[in-house]
């Protein structure tokens, strides 16, 4: 940018250049961009007659006004006698792990999906890594610190691990972008942990959820219309549609669309991010329309007091009618292939058992589960997501849900 000239917001956003942008505000500000395009705010100052530079944190998280702000309060400090340099770095050696998660979460609560997911985050890191590196301050972790969290669970509860390792890794970005700590994340997997610790894929037991074999498909569907509940109603929606769990509890009346025949589910309610259409078939159609509607609530399959069901709520069902067919000296409802007994989310494996084994074209089927099958480009240059196509094998997929 040009010398003399004071920078802007939407230059400050724009900028992708390499290089250093100076910002007249007479605070010896500055705004650096690495090759990797990533966005540092650095102000240049004299403390007791040494030129010195002090980081003021990322952009965006920190923003022009916010940068201006704090150049200012360091050029009041070292007018006055001060040393906003030193005190930066006594603050970094008292911010240890375990307070920085906590600001983390707080910095990123808004893109937890739900305080489910939150909760999830904090247990991890709670259970595993405050415990051998909580006390520790962020700027000395390293490698041989996140090996000592990671080792110990990496081949027994290699998912949890994995999943822990992105955590910590987050975490120390965090807290790189905020001036808490330099150097490489010492929690990255590529060319770094990866030289380290076993790949996941090779010491990893992958565990299917329990589906239910397709030969009881008749049978359970049978037993699920005897009986009565919104739960159950929310079972028999669920296996029809072959949707999440999380998808059909949270689905709310203004998401259905009865004339155009499709349900809408936004983006933020999907595990991939991105919106997804539901093609109604008229016995989806029936179910819906037969619903009771509770005032103040919005949702279709509401809960006690109108709110959403619990997580729970399916499950339960499903175990009760497990147990209530051996009562009765029943096979119950078990997986064909483990004999456990079969769950929710085990529905989408039977509808894409019974896709594959009927020779429905693969994109449609998996279309049907929402999934990403696709690149980013073949997606996003794909005009429709077929929605009649799909209602025709949804429909056939009922028949066979019924046995008809």
């Amino acid at each position: 940018m040009a010398a003399g000239k004071p920078l802007t917001a939407t230059f400050v956003k724009n900028v992708t250049k390499p290089g250093k942008y100076f910002d007249n505000s007479r605070y010896g500000l500055f705004l650096r961009i690495d090759k990797d395009g990533r966005k540092y705010w650095i102000q240049r100052i004299v403390i007791s007659g040494k030129r010195r530079e002090i980081g003021l944190g990322g952009y965006p998280l920190v923003t022009l006004s916010m940068a201006r702000e704090q150049a200012a309060e360091n050029k009041r400090k070292a007018y006055l006698g001060g040393d906003p340099l030193a005190e930066k770095r006594k603050a970094r050696i008292a911010t240890d792990f375990a307070s920085v998660v906590e600001k983390y979460l707080e910095a990123k609560l808004a893109e937890f999906r739900s305080e489910k997911h939150k909760k999830q985050w904090r247990a991890t890191l709670d259970t595993y890594a405050i415990p051998v590196i909580g006390h520790m301050p962020v700027e000395t972790i390293d490698v041989t610190d996140v090996v000592s969290v990671l080792k110990p669970i990496w081949e027994e509860k290699t998912e949890t691990a994995s999943r822990l390792r992105g955590r910590i890794e987050k975490v120390l970005s965090w807290a790189t972008l905020n001036e808490l700590r330099t150097g490489d994340n010492p929690a990255r997997w590529k060319g770094n942990l990866s030289e380290v610790l076993p790949k996941p894929s090779k010491v990893a037991t992958v565990k299917h959820h329990p589906a239910l074999a397709q030969s009881d498909t008749g049978r359970r569907w049978a037993d699920l219309a005897s009986r009565d509940g919104m739960s159950i109603k929310a079972l028999q929606f669920a296996a029809l549609t072959a949707s999440r769990s999380g998808e059909i509890r949270g689905m709310t009346r203004d998401e259905v669309d009865f004339e155009a025949g499709h349900w809408t589910i936004p983006a933020a309610r999907m595990k991939a991010r991105r919106q997804h259409r539901v093609p109604l078939t008229p016995t989806m159609i029936a179910l819906l329309k037969e619903l009771p509607r509770l005032e103040g609530s919005p949702y279709v399959f509401f809960g006690a007091k109108g709110g959403m069901l619990s997580d729970m709520a399916l499950s339960s069902v499903m175990r009760k009618m497990h147990q209530a067919d051996l009562a009765k000296g029943g096979p119950g409802y078990v997986d064909a292939k483990s004999g456990a007994p079969a769950v929710p989310h085990g529905l989408r494996s039977t509808f894409r058992d019974w896709a594959a084994e009927e020779g429905c074209d693969h994109h449609m089927a998996e279309l049907a589960l929402a999934h990403n099958v696709d690149s980013i480009v073949v997606r996003a240059n794909r005009r429709t997501d077929a929605l009649e196509r799909r209602r025709k094998m949804m429909v056939a997929w009922e028949k066979f849900l019924k046995k008809e």
